[in-house]
Parts: structure tokens; C-alpha cells; sequence
């Protein structure tokens, strides 16, 4: 009996020495990606599947370079449907402050720009937001850009009733690696 509470004792004490190795793997996996901003991240689509995924990076408004080792997020959304559906997580953001999910049509200030989900930040920095929102097709037909861009922008920085960003503050954006396109299927 004690060799098999001694076996178990074992086994649970290297579990948990694996779950950092698991993080930090993780991490370095996220780092070479931020770094690897020269290839193109491609709007994921898992073979024929209806979702996808796309990254977001903190951006150098320069020369709109990934900051190296700064915020970033994921969002896995549905390419097509009768609501653009998605979940988007943000990481190493300021803690503390609102952040909108938003799509930004071109040109400035981004009329017709649809608001998608706000929230806080947590004390270790990241955001969740998911939502389903009926936008129509993306990008809208007045967006000068190929595709739609899709931001996390700081709240006080957007009027979603009036559908148009007040404030430039990039340094505290995720701004999109690539544009989208969503397809709505009841239009």
C-alpha cells in the first residue's frame, strides 16, 4: 500500500513541475511568433472548418512594427454566419483600463465603425470579450481598406453610438497582423 501512495505522491509531484515547463513553452512559442513579423500570419481557417483565428500586436506607430515582447491577442471568430461570432483574449495590456473591441473601416476617423465588445483589463493585465454581433458583411462596402481590420482600442477612445473613434492613442491599441473578411448568410 505505501508503494502505491509513494508511486502516486511521485507522479502528482512531477506533474506539477511540468506545468511551468508548459507555460514557458508557451511563452516562447508567443515570442517567436511577435518576432517572426516579417511572414505573414494568414487568417487561419482549420481546413474547410467556418472558424478561424487571427493574432493581434502591440504596434511601433512609426513604422507600425510589432513591439517586441509587448501586449498581444488571439481571436477565433466564424467566417461566415448569420452573426459575426467570436472569442478574443488579450494579453499584457494596462491593467485596470476599458478596452473596445471594435471594427475600423478606412479612412480616419473610422465611420461605420461597429463597436464589438468592451472590458476591463484584469490586475495581471488581460481581457476577455466575446461576443455575437450582427454586422453585415466585413469589411462594409465604404471601407477603403481590403479587408476588415479589427482593433482592441482603449473605450474612451471610440463613440459607438455615433460609430467613429475620438481619440488616438496607438501606443495603447492591439492593432490586427492581418485584415479579415466575414461573410453574413443572411443578408
Amino acid at each position: 500500500m505505501k508503494k502505491v501512495i509513494s508511486f502516486f505522491v511521485l507522479a502528482l509531484l512531477l506533474s506539477l513541475i511540468g506545468v511551468p515547463r508548459v507555460s514557458a513553452k508557451k511563452n516562447q512559442k508567443m515570442k517567436r511568433l511577435q518576432n517572426q513579423f516579417q511572414h505573414r500570419i494568414p487568417q487561419n481557417r482549420a481546413g474547410r472548418s467556418n472558424i478561424a483565428h487571427m493574432y493581434f500586436f502591440e504596434k511601433n506607430p512609426e513604422d507600425w512594427s510589432i513591439v517586441e515582447g509587448g501586449a498581444w491577442g488571439k481571436m477565433q471568430y466564424r467566417i461566415s454566419g448569420q452573426t459575426f461570432d467570436f472569442v478574443f483574449n488579450g494579453h499584457s495590456l494596462e491593467p485596470g483600463s476599458d478596452y473596445m473591441l471594435i471594427y475600423y473601416p478606412d479612412p480616419w476617423p473610422g465611420n461605420g465603425l461597429i463597436c464589438l465588445g468592451e472590458k476591463k483589463a484584469s490586475e495581471k493585465g488581460n481581457v476577455h470579450i466575446k461576443g455575437s454581433v450582427d454586422t453585415g458583411d466585413l469589411p462594409i462596402e465604404s471601407d477603403a481598406s481590403p479587408g476588415a481590420k479589427i482593433w482592441l482600442v482603449l473605450s474612451d477612445d471610440v463613440d459607438c453610438d455615433d460609430a467613429t473613434m475620438v481619440g488616438w492613442n496607438p501606443l495603447e491599441y492591439l492593432f490586427e497582423y492581418d485584415v479579415i473578411t466575414f461573410d453574413d448568410t443572411d443578408e
